[in-house]
């Protein structure tokens, strides 16, 4: 489970307007549709980008070895309830939420509510963005069954 939680916080990327804590409408204004490079608390790394229906694309590298794989997140993937965002995950038995901490004009850090161990560095990317080679025909679809499989 706490895979599936690394995995969802590295594709998303919500963050506030000034330096410090972020409401959630903060975090969406800073956050959505531009691309974002991140880097997890266990190695895992990519670019990612929300989009306006909350769902995500980028790419993704788990636990920063092998292959780096396309990702993509459905819409209402991320949500707002009330100050908080949160990810809805199919096969997922808990809806995580987002303590979200602005760094700077380019970055912020998100951590899951009550593991404050489990987070990730989001920068915003302006560059071009970073194309993942995949062997699959259709996007891989991150789900905490594949999580493991796509760790190797």
């Amino acid at each position: 489970m706490l895979r599936g939680v690394a995995l969802c916080m590295g594709l998303l990327a919500s963050v506030p307007a000034v330096a410090g804590e972020m409401s959630a409408e903060e975090a969406r204004r800073f956050v959505i549709g531009k691309l974002f490079n991140y880097t997890c608390f266990e190695g895992t790394r990519g670019q990612g980008r929300v989009l306006s229906d909350g769902s995500v694309v980028g790419s993704i590298q788990f636990q920063g070895k092998g292959q780096v794989r396309y990702a993509n997140l459905p819409a209402n993937t991320l949500r707002v309830k009330g100050e908080a965002v949160c990810a809805s995950l199919r096969g997922m038995p808990i809806e995580p939420c987002f303590n979200l901490e602005r760094v700077d004009a380019n970055s912020f850090r998100g951590s899951v509510s009550g593991l404050g161990f489990a987070s990730c560095e989001f920068t915003r990317h302006h560059g071009r963005p970073v194309v993942a080679q995949h062997q699959r025909a259709e996007p891989l679809g991150l789900r905490p069954s594949l999580t493991a499989q796509n760790s190797n």
